[in-house]
């Protein structure tokens, strides 16, 4: 199969500057080729247009960028701008998640740049096997993220209902004399923080364990300090693969999960379909 380019502009609009391509994704030509006779979203810069390269079997979404702007210390040099790159995540997001809802497609990270479309068709050819192999792995699948937020003034005022060895001391104090009884609540209030972080990490391994069985793959997502909600602060962040037929089930056992721990200050929030960043090939994402 012949390279193929389309066009959203015309062709002297960026012949007054060095050019780039800047990359979104990679999938199957025979899935992608046909979406690009459709309505195609703003590329990373909006005077710019979202394009294919095609090579055989393989094609790379990508836009033409100028150097000006995304040469290697010119880009480093806007990195320090967060709104100006706040914008272009945001495009950069809305292009790849708009050929993932349509195909299964390897997401890019942002900043994937190629001087000249030549290299962009040489790298599809050297790593065809590779791309194939993800491409093959993502097919009819997405992926899902589940945050789990926790109160936890609640879940420490809860914790003695879901720690055995909290139980067994309260049972104690009740059965002990006046004096016995005073220290054993001293003892189980000198341990409520320490149970209430071991059970948290054994509740958090529960529900990654559970989902995981339901998907195709399951990996923890670094949990940033200030994500935090009404709900409470994040104590955990998941992203599972999940196979398209199977999400109602996939779905309804997080339900229940976040029905199970509501009343200790658990809240389960499922969210997607994503781009699967986090399922393709690590190599191309960094």
């Amino acid at each position: 199969m012949s390279n193929r380019q389309t066009k959203a502009r015309s062709p002297e609009t960026k012949q007054q500057a060095p050019t780039a391509y800047y990359l979104y994704c990679i999938g199957e030509a025979e899935a992608l080729l046909p979406l690009f006779e459709t309505k195609l979203p703003v590329a990373i810069e909006s005077d710019g247009g979202v394009e294919v390269v095609a090579r055989d079997d393989l094609a790379a979404v990508v836009s033409r960028v100028e150097l000006i702007d995304y040469g290697e210390k010119e880009l480093q040099a806007h990195l320090a701008d967060s709104t100006w790159t706040a914008v272009r995540a945001m495009r950069h997001e809305k292009v790849v998640e708009h050929f993932a809802a349509r195909a299964s497609v390897i997401p890019l990270r942002f900043g994937a740049i190629y001087l000249e479309r030549s290299g962009v068709a040489e790298m599809l050819d050297a790593r065809r096997e590779e791309f194939r192999e993800a491409i093959r792995q993502l097919q009819g699948r997405e992926e899902w993220g589940v945050n789990v937020y926790l109160d936890s003034a609640k879940f420490i005022d809860q914790i003695t209902s879901v720690s055995a060895h909290l139980r067994e001391l309260e049972e104690r104090a009740e059965a002990a004399s006046p004096g016995q009884s005073y220290l054993i609540r001293k003892k189980i209030d000198a341990l409520r923080r320490d149970e209430a972080q071991s059970e948290r990490k054994r509740i958090g391994l529960r529900i990654e364990e559970t989902l995981a069985a339901q998907s195709e793959g399951s990996t923890r997502v670094r949990v940033l300090k200030d994500e935090a909600t009404e709900h409470g602060a994040l104590a955990f962040k998941y992203a599972f693969l999940v196979d398209r037929n199977r999400f109602s089930e996939f779905r309804s056992n997080a339900e229940q999960l976040a029905q199970e721990y509501q009343a200790l200050g658990f809240q389960i929030e499922l969210t997607g379909p994503w781009p699967a960043y986090n399922f393709a090939n690590p190599k191309n994402n960094g």
